[in-house]
């Protein structure tokens, strides 16, 4: 049975922007999500650890070395279970990405980077992540896509989306990112999210994308905060219109966030609920089943064949 299907849906008591974000976007009655159906394709629960206690290798495949992928990032990545594996945090089976202080293989610190590439991989749709977040100066937790055809035309070229980002010094803030021609590296467009009195490390939080041809959406406990328009592609190449694939990491130090202080308590784990995808059921093709084989109901998660009822509109 999946779990916490019913969102929620928190007051925005705080938005801050970054300096190179474009427009704050406020939240309001005229820019609420569309009122849609959609339906389960892919998603990992991480309620069954598997025999080794890494994530399923039908759905993740690791990245691992130490490049400072392009970010002068300090971390060696690594398929250990010290690094990752199935836990239980607040009562939720998740599974657990750390970042460790253990001088591995010469280098100061280790965590771990997994991503569905040459698994899974889909163009538009909502792809959403519950999450529970580290704490620290240099940590630097992400969810985020990147296009399927990377190896083909290179980065920016396919597409970058950042769907969450987090600044381990600032608990109560999160960011969101399009990279691509004409806007990538350190001009992308960008926005950030705040809570005055909660904090992204001390309980889960929903963080999600919303895709389509016309627009993305971003969402924070399903708040949407920002909607980025083709039209804001401002000279630059829009490539958002091909499979992208998820990733997960935990990164310590780089540009965005910087090098780790002698305040940064290690281990700092980053607690994966779970990650879901959805497409627009208008959109459905025969192979868009869910990994138990099945088509599940957005609202009720009760893992049966929905019938085609179009007046079912579940948001």
């Amino acid at each position: 049975m999946l779990r916490h299907l019913n969102k929620i849906a928190p007051a925005l008591t705080a938005l801050l922007a970054l300096p190179l974000s474009a427009s704050l976007f406020t939240a309001c009655s005229d820019d609420k999500p569309e009122q849609d159906d959609w339906v389960l394709v892919w998603h990992d629960e991480f309620n069954d650890p598997t025999a080794d206690n890494k994530p399923d290798p039908k759905k993740w495949v690791f990245e691992t070395g130490a490049t400072g992928n392009g970010n002068n990032e300090l971390q060696i990545y690594t398929d250990r279970t010290d690094n990752i594996g199935y836990t239980t945090h607040n009562g939720e089976g998740c599974l657990r990405i750390t970042a460790l202080n253990d001088n591995y293989q010469g280098h100061a610190y280790s965590s771990a980077r997994i991503k569905t590439d040459g698994l899974f991989s889909q163009a538009y749709g909502r792809f959403e992540a519950r999450l529970q977040l580290p704490y620290g100066p240099g940590i630097w937790p992400a969810f985020w896509m990147l296009g399927a055809d990377y190896n083909k035309v290179g980065w920016p070229q396919c597409g970058e989306i950042d769907i969450m980002e987090n600044k381990g010094w600032q608990p109560n803030m999160v960011s969101s990112a399009l990279h691509f021609p004409g806007h990538s590296g350190s001009n992308p467009i960008t926005q950030t999210f705040g809570y005055e009195r909660q904090r992204f490390d001390t309980g889960f939080h929903t963080f999600a994308v919303e895709w389509d041809e016309l627009k993305i959406d971003f969402f924070v406990d399903d708040v949407l905060y920002r909607r980025v328009l083709t039209s804001e592609a401002d000279g630059g190449q829009w490539v958002f219109d091909h499979p992208f694939f998820i990733l997960l990491n935990v990164a310590v130090g780089g540009d965005f966030v910087g090098s780790p202080t002698t305040g940064t308590k290690f281990p700092q784990n980053l607690y994966v609920d779970y990650v879901r995808v959805y497409k627009r059921r208008s959109r459905l093709q025969p192979g868009d089943l869910n990994s138990e084989g099945n088509i599940t109901d957005w609202q009720h998660g009760d893992g049966g064949t929905i019938s085609p009822d179009p007046d079912n509109q579940n948001r």
